[in-house]
């Protein structure tokens, strides 16, 4: 193993690196209670990481009405949208920053209007109501920063509780004008997908600014929206849950059942058997045949079983004339005559936008494609390896950066894909992976073969991992724990007590793993689960992997 990386990593100075950063020391000590540290052969992915998180407290700043800080969305966008900057984004960053996670979830219930309302975005010149931009359901959020949390801010759940379940109503109320039980959209922004063809002939605003009035003068609105549909029921999913928590057993019942109402019209009405595709419906009940990243967010909000994600990525997610680019995801598919390959200005008519490089992991890990997941990470890091700015935009041929700068879902993404292709992930289920993987480059074959390691304090256990093109060591509190091959992922408890391995690699992946003085022979499948009992390996899931397509 490369003894000088894991050297290096041991005699990092985090807050010498943080030096001349403009953020309040609490949030830097907040910061470095985490432990973190990153290094690599390649100084080109060490500069960029570290470039990642000097970058992010640039997007952070005190909210006026308490003083307390919250997360911006970055570049020309300085506010926190309820779309990405105040769902996906902040519980990435709940995993360094975690009191600005939650600052930033608290702002769209302390900024409800009294009709139930939420603001669709907060910036230092107030909340902001004229559409409603949903992408990420708030709920799933909430609920996995409190579980990340310990389960112990209950004062935190109800307000959010309460909040979700008025604006829960305010939807129903107002976005189901044709009695369907799907979500409507009025406008090109109530799912920000600026300059998409999505929403050609379709004004970018609400009518007269009203989030409750679309223009009746259209010939097409409104439309069935297959992601705010999905977006309602996953978070009343997650608002169940969180019911159950509170003690509340009718109204987890109550809200799973309207969860289930929800899917049900979601399937009914915007879904096409024939194309296995979501689609928008125009008020002449017609499918809006436009094939976009809508797919990725409504697999995002855990619609669908484990074939019917999996029959989605042969057809379309890892199909290369579809969203497969050679820097995936396109935000519309390549083989549609209206795709718009452009990264230089705000666009999801085709670039691939790094919300949907953030958001992808769920959808991909709540159905274990784990391995398929690193065919999105490993294009995504090399891309990051040769971007001067964290853009928020790429070009899908080049990997090139695009449009903007200092953008905060590009740096979270960064810092997410590290932990979870080649680093320490902790999860909010309280496990840690340890996963066996190097950053792979793909223009050029430069850095083929680069080593990375990796820290991190987790209940106040130092946690490192060193990754090799041979495999991988981690060390908890700089003594061995666990050695083992390249292509498998290490499951451990807080304790870092080993539970289970599971296969990273598209390939067979034959070897030892060493661990509690024993050398244990293994053999997994990409995608394999196997449990660690009694000082074997057993089988809890089957392997097998989705290829990419071509057709």
């Amino acid at each position: 193993m490369n003894l000088e990386l894991l050297n290096r990593i041991r005699q990092q100075d985090m807050a010498a690196r943080l030096e001349g950063v403009q953020a309040d020391q609490t949030l830097i000590d907040e910061f470095l209670a985490n432990g973190i540290s990153f290094a690599s052969t390649s100084e080109a992915l060490e500069s960029r990481f570290y470039q990642a998180v000097r970058e992010l407290f640039q997007c952070i700043i005190p909210a006026y009405h308490n003083g307390k800080h919250v997360l911006l969305e970055g570049g020309p966008y300085r506010g926190c949208w309820l779309e990405s900057t105040g769902t996906i984004n902040s519980e990435v960053a709940s995993r360094y920053l975690p009191s600005v996670a939650k600052n930033s979830f608290e702002l769209f219930a302390d900024f409800q209007r009294e009709d139930g309302l939420m603001p669709y975005k907060w910036t230092a010149d107030g909340p902001a109501y004229k559409q409603i931009q949903l992408v990420t359901p708030l709920a799933r959020c909430v609920w996995n920063y409190y579980l990340m949390d310990g389960r112990r801010d209950k004062e935190f759940l109800i307000k959010m509780f309460q909040a979700m379940t008025s604006y829960d109503e305010w939807l129903m109320r107002n976005r189901n004008t044709r009695g369907t039980g799907c979500i409507e959209a009025f406008c090109t922004f109530d799912t920000g997908h600026d300059s998409s063809s999505r929403f050609w002939h379709v004004p970018d605003t609400p009518h007269l600014d009203d989030p409750a009035r679309y223009d009746p003068d259209s010939p097409i609105l409104p439309f069935l929206a297959p992601d705010l549909t999905a977006n309602v029921f996953a978070q009343r999913k997650y608002i169940a849950h969180i019911a159950e928590e509170l003690g509340l057993a009718d109204e987890a019942k109550r809200w799973n059942e309207k969860a289930g109402e929800t899917l049900s019209s979601l399937m009914k009405h915007c879904y096409d058997e024939r194309d296995a595709f979501f689609y928008d419906v125009d008020r002449h009940g017609r499918f809006v045949r436009l094939q976009s990243d809508v797919l990725l967010r409504v697999l995002a909000c855990e619609v669908g079983d484990d074939e019917f994600f999996a029959e989605s990525l042969r057809r379309y997610l890892l199909n290369t004339r579809k969203f497969f680019s050679k820097y995936p995801l396109t935000s519309v598919a390549m083989d549609d005559p209206r795709f718009d390959p452009f990264s230089t200005h705000n666009s999801w008519g085709g670039a691939v936008n790094m919300l949907t490089l953030i958001r992808a992991p769920h959808a991909f890990e709540y159905h274990n494609r784990h391995v398929e997941l690193t065919w999105i990470m490993q294009p995504a890091v090399s891309a990051f390896m040769r971007m001067p700015e964290f853009a928020q935009c790429i070009s899908p041929w080049t990997g090139e950066a695009g449009y903007t700068k200092v953008y905060s879902p590009s740096i979270l993404t960064m810092l997410d894909y590290i932990e979870r292709l080649c680093g320490i992930l902790v999860r909010p289920e309280g496990e840690i992976w340890f996963t066996g993987l190097t950053p792979y480059a793909i223009a050029h074959g430069k850095d083929v073969g680069m080593a990375t390691a990796y820290s991190r304090t987790i209940g106040g256990v130092k946690f490192e991992i060193v990754n090799t093109v041979q495999g991988a060591e981690v060390y908890r509190d700089r003594q061995l724990l666990l050695r083992f091959p390249r292509g498998v992922r290490a499951i451990a408890g807080r304790d870092g007590a080993l539970k289970a391995i599971v296969g990273i690699s598209a390939r067979m992946v034959e070897g030892e793993i060493e661990y509690d003085g024993r050398r244990i022979p293994i053999r997994i499948s990409g995608n394999e689960e196997q449990a660690y009992v009694n000082g074997s390996f057993e089988q809890v899931r089957p392997g097998g992997i989705v290829p990419p397509s071509y057709e």
